[in-house]
């Protein structure tokens, strides 16, 4: 299968769409602060490469090619965005510049470790290939109905039609969409988190819950109940994933998919850990950070620097899964108000938070794109779905590398005229005013219902989290798209049984490809018109 993937014509597309991955990343979190899903815009260029008369376009007819390629400007898009800007701004917007260089080798390395990691843990207990992946439904969905139309393609092209209109009048389709592909009690959680978020101050128990709002997407609220719960929730979230590697396998599972892969979850952790640990020191030396504390307080750092990055990963892959919303700048804020609790100085603080906020994003998308490629090679046998999972994976490790090269070309253009992601101002200002034991106390009182409501919930319903997840998100509409997407789902199966489940999947998927589609021209056009 492999020799059939890579030709010439293969890697140049991939190269290109990497490039424009990057261009578009950069531009809109600076713009917008904001980076769209471009996984769909990947496979809709390939379908169109293929369309092109010439022996040298017939190539990306192929199905599994136009995959490589959503991959590649997905992966090039979140991670030149989320993983290397975004980060190696904070040092900028502490005043300094001179930092900025070594956090870009630090978060390079965190980046490639991260695309690495999410590779051998897909398709485990922790994350399974059966899993929600709405984003990565949705790209599968457009690329079949591409390749094979008919019936299927009809309902999926309606359901894109549907997600751009309701866009248009300001509906957050893709909510709706997840909400007939998740876990039900996940995503109710979910939902219930977005419309407490959205409505708290005027809720009859209200704690003068206001808002400093970070580019639309992370709140920090005066009380600190969606960090608190988040805090609560991650901690048991953590201990399950470490009971799930504990637990016997079972036997008959094991034998029916030879491809779940949990035996070597333990190595990647290890990997994981040991990897982290290592950029951490390296952070740590080349960026100078080491000078300012004493030898005990800087093993401290390294040592909580690695887990925050890890942790960080893991609860945004979690809720990246579920629900297709993953809050990433809100959970990196949450280690580094912890980190400030803990009492590190104030530069030290900026690379902790840049180092955690570099993991977590590529994660969450290279899940999508390897849930679109699962539904792609279904039928497969197991050998041949891991060669076409790990040419995914190098689809993405190149475009990773180019973002790398050229963020580190393009930076300077994009801080000297002052357009840098809004949220890494957050951070630096978060550093810049401290904390206290008040907000330690809140913390601790917060994380107790976070996780005993994730006990409760278990591994599998993830409702602590996702709740936690919701809380951290300013967008109550988009709670209201999911209950009523919930309960319609709900009344369909009451009355219909599962007859209609597949109809209502790729109709969905296709609500959600139509919201990506719709925002991506938006944000595309509000760029340009921002310039």
């Amino acid at each position: 299968m492999q020799e059939k993937l890579w030709t010439v014509s293969t890697i140049i597309v991939i190269v290109c769409l990497s490039v424009v991955g990057t261009i578009i990343g950069l531009e809109l979190i600076t713009s917008l602060g904001v980076t769209p899903n471009t996984s769909i815009i990947g496979a809709l260029v390939a379908m169109i490469i293929a369309r092109i008369p010439g022996r040298i376009f017939f190539h990306f007819r192929s199905i599994h090619v136009q995959n490589l390629a959503q991959t590649a400007i997905s992966a090039a898009t979140f991670g030149a965005a989320n993983s290397l800007l975004l980060p190696i701004a904070v040092p900028w917007a502490m005043g300094r510049p001179e930092l900025v260089v070594p956090m870009l080798v630090g978060v390079g390395m965190a980046l490639l470790l991260d695309g690495y990691l999410v590779y051998r843990m897909f398709n485990t207990r922790v994350f399974p290939a059966t899993g929600a992946w709405p984003l990565g439904v949705a790209t599968a969905g457009v690329i079949h109905a591409g390749d094979k139309g008919g019936r299927q393609g009809w309902l999926l092209l309606g359901g894109i039609g549907a997600g751009a209109i309701g866009a248009g009048i300001g509906i957050p389709m893709s909510s709706f969409g997840v909400a007939f592909l998740g876990n039900i009690w996940a995503l109710t959680c979910f939902g219930i988190g977005l419309l407490i978020n959205g409505y708290w101050t005027q809720l009859p128990f209200s704690l003068d819950f206001t808002y400093l709002v970070a580019d639309g997407a992370t709140a920090l609220g005066t009380q600190y109940v969606p960090h608190g719960f988040m805090i609560g929730a991650g901690i048991i979230a953590l201990v399950q994933v470490i009971m799930a590697l504990k637990a016997k396998k079972d036997a008959a599972a094991e034998e029916n998919d030879t491809s779940y892969a949990d035996g070597r979850i333990p190595t990647t952790l290890g990997i994981g850990a040991v990897g982290y640990m290592i950029i951490a020191v390296i952070i740590a030396v080349i960026t100078g950070v080491y000078s300012d504390m004493s030898t005990g307080m800087l093993i401290g750092f390294i040592l909580y620097a690695a887990f925050a990055a890890f942790v960080h990963e893991l609860i945004v892959g979690i809720a990246a899964m579920h629900s297709g919303w993953f809050p990433a700048f809100a959970v990196a804020l949450i280690t580094l108000i912890i980190g400030m609790l803990i009492g590190f100085p104030p530069m030290a603080l900026g690379v902790l938070v840049a180092f955690s906020a570099a993991t977590g994003p590529a994660f969450a998308d290279n899940g999508y794109d390897f849930k679109a490629g699962f539904i792609l090679r279904k039928g497969f046998t197991t050998e041949q779905e891991l060669v076409g999972r790990k040419a995914q994976l190098i689809s993405s490790m190149i475009a990773f590398c180019i973002a790398i090269f050229l963020v580190g070309f393009a930076y300077d253009s994009y801080f000297m005229r002052d357009a840098m992601p809004p949220v890494a101002r957050t951070y630096a200002s978060t550093i810049a005013a401290g904390t206290s034991p008040e907000i330690a106390m809140k913390l601790l009182i917060w994380a107790i219902p976070g996780a005993i409501l994730q006990f409760i919930g278990g591994a599998k319903r993830q409702i602590g989290v996702m709740l936690a997840t919701g809380l951290l998100i300013a967008n109550p509409l988009a709670g209201w798209a999911v209950l009523l997407g919930i309960l319609i789902r709900f009344v369909i199966a009451k009355k219909f049984g599962s007859k209609y489940q597949s109809d209502m999947e790729v109709f969905s998927a296709g609500v959600i490809a139509g919201d990506a589609i719709y925002n991506f021209i938006t944000s595309m056009y509000n760029s340009a018109k921002a310039k």
